[in-house]
């Protein structure tokens, strides 16, 4: 009794760990984003790359919050680069963001975490165009947590993103 018991417990726990796809489909439409680097998940030879209804399947973070470059607060969506992190297997030191006009910025690793920045793709409700800093925007919590209101957070809050390089 006790033995199948301890079968079924660890069937579950096996079962109930969150996994994620092996394969990465295709983008259906325009790609907006391409990861590069060491990933355990790619679709396109050795990149990740993602059409916008592909991040929007991903799961989503909102917040409000100030920024510098933006009257007022807004509500800020799209996914968190934690969980981006952890869906693409992404491991090593750092991440070069780099915009559509090739400014580019690192971003240690160790700033995505839970309740940190996201890469947004909505604002106020919005998808965010060309002109409002879209189609992606990475946005700390600013309002939230004031450790991220210095002018190094400042600069990694790059708009228009379009890459992602894995760096080791």
């Amino acid at each position: 009794m006790f033995r199948q018991l301890f079968q079924t417990a660890a069937l579950i726990c096996i079962t109930a760990v969150p996994t994620y796809a092996a394969d990465l489909s295709a983008p259906e439409e325009d790609v907006i984003l391409t990861v590069s680097g060491p990933l355990e998940v790619t679709n396109v030879e050795n990149t990740a790359q993602f059409d916008m209804g592909m991040l929007q399947s991903l799961d989503n973070t909102t917040f409000e919050t100030r920024t510098i470059w933006t009257e007022g607060k807004h509500l800020f969506e799209g996914v968190s680069l934690a969980k981006l992190v952890e869906y693409l297997g992404i491991e090593g030191e750092s991440l070069r963001a780099t915009a559509i006009n090739d400014y580019a910025v690192e971003i240690p690793l160790e700033d995505a975490v839970e309740d940190g920045p996201i890469i947004a793709y909505k604002m106020d409700g919005e998808i965010m165009s060309l002109r409002d800093k879209g189609p992606l925007w990475i946005v700390y919590p600013f309002d939230s947590n004031p450790s991220y209101s210095t002018e190094v957070t400042y600069a990694r809050s790059i708009w228009q993103l379009d890459r992602i390089e894995v760096l080791d």
